[in-house]
């Protein structure tokens, strides 16, 4: 008995559970061992070309500018570093915008954006810009008929998130590419969930303009990326006066072991994303299966198919997800965006997909990973199924009235 006690408490995980990949992601072991030299020995500034520590920083550098580049089918030029998605999407709207100012102002993104995107097209109608923010469909899906209609002799810039923070969908990015540029518009997508992740290349999806993070592909934090097209050559105002580093766009002393270790983060997320897409595919649909096999109402938010393979975005009918959420002490899940965590509202992605508040107050997003394992995922349907469970129970509980204390 002892021995079997002992087997079982082996096969439990490890508490508690991560399945919150969408919101960051650990930094992986190879990309940590790539960086730590240039904290220390490797110190050098990659603007300092006159010595030997300079030119050593600056060579890693432009190494990891060709290792993100080729992730997305982009050159090495091509790639501005930044300090992560939100400068990025920030430089690119604004950035285009500005620069277009005196020809066309009018710009088009969704309804469903990560809150920077929507933040900077609200700055733009401060300036006097128009902006069309298109509706989803029941899906997620961005509407290519609507989208095509949205467009005018104004427009400078569209700009549609590749992959969802939230709910997951992928975005059809090679037809709207195809349209912006039948339309003589620039196509900008922010692909901070999808690169690593989804295979992604510039020409064949004709983009202008990409963002990228490196804390959502295992890479460190405070750095990230913008493609900027050359051929046929975008043009974008810089948001910050400086030296002049990153072509103009960026100016600013490059964080050496960030730039090192988002490189690295790329290299081994091109290398794995085929074999780890198939094992993130099978985790969640064992998750999505074992909770439908346990509770009833159970609906996933977005299109199922057209989904990044580790995403899960689920409502419990009658269950309220921030008591959910307390609930599970052991297991890291979220309501949504880790940018608008501290909302007390529906989120707005979910209301644009048609749910009531009380479903998308139901809602959580459940994000599998690289380092998740199928004994998680197991342990994580029994801790939901539970919680659930429990939730349901107390709210059908008929409430018993407080007694009658009067004398």
């Amino acid at each position: 008995m002892a021995a079997v006690t002992s087997q079982m408490q082996e096969n439990r995980p490890r508490v508690p559970i991560y399945l919150d990949y969408q919101a960051t992601t650990p930094v992986d072991p190879r990309v940590l061992a790539a960086m730590l030299p240039y904290f220390t020995e490797k110190f050098g500034n990659p603007g300092s070309s006159t010595h030997g520590f300079g030119r050593e920083a600056e060579t890693a550098v432009e190494r990891a500018r060709m290792q993100v580049a080729a992730t997305i089918g982009a050159e090495a030029r091509e790639i501005v570093f930044t300090s992560g998605a939100t400068e990025s999407n920030n430089l690119a709207i604004k950035g285009a915008a500005r620069f277009a100012a005196s020809q066309r102002r009018h710009i088009v993104t969704c309804a469903t954006e990560h809150k920077c995107v929507l933040e900077s097209c609200r700055a733009l109608e401060a300036e006097g810009f128009r902006v069309t923010y298109l509706p989803v469909e029941r899906n997620g899906l961005v509407s290519l008929d609507r989208l095509n209609d949205a467009i005018d002799e104004e427009t400078i810039l569209v700009s549609i998130m590749a992959v969802n923070n939230e709910i997951g969908v992928i975005q059809p990015l090679a037809a709207i590419g195809a349209l912006c540029r039948e339309r003589g518009v620039y196509f900008h997508t922010d692909a901070a969930q999808a690169v690593g992740k989804i295979p992604l290349d510039v020409e064949s999806m004709a983009i202008d303009l990409m963002s990228i993070s490196g804390h959502k592909i295992y890479g460190p934090k405070g750095i990230g990326a913008l493609y900027v097209r050359r051929r046929p050559r975008v043009r974008l105002d810089p948001l910050m006066s400086g030296g002049g580093q990153e072509r103009g766009l960026r100016s600013g002393t490059l964080p050496t072991p960030l730039c090192v270790g988002f490189g690295e983060a790329c290299v081994v997320a091109q290398h794995e994303m085929t074999g780890e897409g198939k094992r993130l595919r099978g985790l969640r649909d064992r998750l999505l299966g074992g909770l439908r096999a346990r509770l009833p109402d159970v609906v996933v938010n977005g299109d199922i198919q057209h989904r990044l393979p580790g995403n899960l975005n689920i409502a419990f009918a009658g269950v309220d997800a921030e008591a959910l959420l307390a609930s599970l002490a052991d297991v890291a899940v979220s309501t949504g965006s880790a940018c608008t965590s501290a909302s007390v509202e529906p989120s707005y992605v979910l209301r644009a997909l048609g749910l009531d508040d009380d479903l998308a107050r139901a809602s959580l997003r459940i994000g599998l990973g690289r380092f998740t394992e199928a004994a998680e995922v197991d342990y994580a349907i029994d801790a939901i199924a539970a919680a659930v469970e429990r939730l349901r129970r107390k709210a059908k509980a008929p409430q018993t009235a407080a007694p009658d204390r009067r004398s």
